[in-house]
């Protein structure tokens, strides 16, 4: 990732600046939750649909970038980014493309409407050949997608972003697996869960640097409600709950014995959380613990969708 924040002079050519505004090196955590959704329903026994589980990835992918352009532009109008001088970028801050110049508040909506429009139009054909069900779990993510910050609902702004961020990935993986499935299960839940409670835990250590900005901008978000040094405590409580769901979900025959291994990033996740409750209170010092933070959760996800699919393949 990139440490230099975008500019209009950097990025003259559209195609670019459109592909960047979408912050794809944070998709990543998408890619995984559909693996996961994808190992879940092949360690079922079910056979994958090449052109359906490429499709169900990259209008996932098309439905988080549409998220990411969404929350820059409502956090441009409330004006928590232009706030935020303690931001930690790539991390934390937004993309910059509206404080910098490189797409208008106007841009920025558009082409956020239009990925959602992408998403819907994909999403009709995907319930075509999966099942009506299909609908439903959409409906709810673009809700919940749109919903984390925009008015009047603003999630995020309500101390509630995390439970929206939680919901949205549990969703990622099980409508991933219902496209293959064309049915409801709660394997791809169970499967999914500990991924979910770790990608929130990234949204959440994303607070502390951007704690001064949105108390001015009025978000409260959990963070802002607690204040640093009480609100290190919810990210260990998130982390102990993902890691806690794993060993549980084995330990009542849900998930394989060999799903144990995803508690391997267990270490990132402790490193993060060491380091955050040392520097809670010091912003800049916080670009490690979020990077470890992002490497536990792409790396149990990771783990966990190779062992459910090797277990299922009789490798494992």
């Amino acid at each position: 990732m990139s440490t230099v924040e975008p500019t209009l002079a950097a990025l003259p050519k559209p195609l670019p600046r459109y592909f960047l505004a979408t912050r794809p090196a944070f998709l990543s955590v998408t890619f995984v939750a559909c693996l996961i959704g994808l190992a879940a329903a092949f360690a079922d026994g079910l056979p994958l649909r090449a052109s359906t589980a490429l499709a169900s990835v990259v209008f996932a992918l098309v439905a988080h970038a549409g998220v990411n352009v969404l929350n820059d532009y409502y956090d441009a109008l409330n004006g928590t980014d232009a706030l935020n001088i303690e931001r930690l970028f790539p991390f934390t801050g937004g993309s910059r493309f509206i404080q910098n110049g490189v797409l208008s508040l106007r841009e920025t909506a558009i082409f956020g409407l239009v990925l959602f429009a992408l998403v819907m139009a994909a999403g009709l054909w995907l319930m075509r050949v999966s099942g009506l069900g299909l609908f439903w779990i959409g409906a709810l993510g673009l809700l919940v997608g749109w919903a984390y910050s925009a008015p009047p609902l603003k999630l995020n702004s309500r101390g509630l972003g995390e439970f929206g961020v939680l919901l949205g990935f549990l969703l990622i993986v099980a409508g991933t697996d219902y496209v293959q499935r064309g049915g409801f299960s709660e394997y791809p839940l169970a499967a999914g869960l500990p991924f979910a409670l770790l990608v929130t835990g990234l949204l959440y250590i994303n607070q502390f640097p951007d704690r001064r900005a949105d108390e001015a901008a009025g978000k409260h978000t959990v963070v802002v409600r607690w204040g640093a040094q009480r609100a290190v405590y919810g990210y260990w409580l998130l982390a102990a709950l993902a890691y806690g769901w794993l060993a549980a979900a084995v330990g009542l025959g849900l998930l394989p014995l060999v799903a144990l291994i995803a508690l391997a990033p267990a270490k990132f996740s402790l490193s993060a959380a060491q380091d955050l409750r040392r520097y809670a209170a010091e912003p800049k010092r916080l670009a490690p613990a979020i990077q470890a933070t992002i490497l536990a959760a792409i790396a149990h996800g990771i783990l966990l969708a190779a062992a459910l699919a090797l277990h299922q393949g009789k490798i494992l």
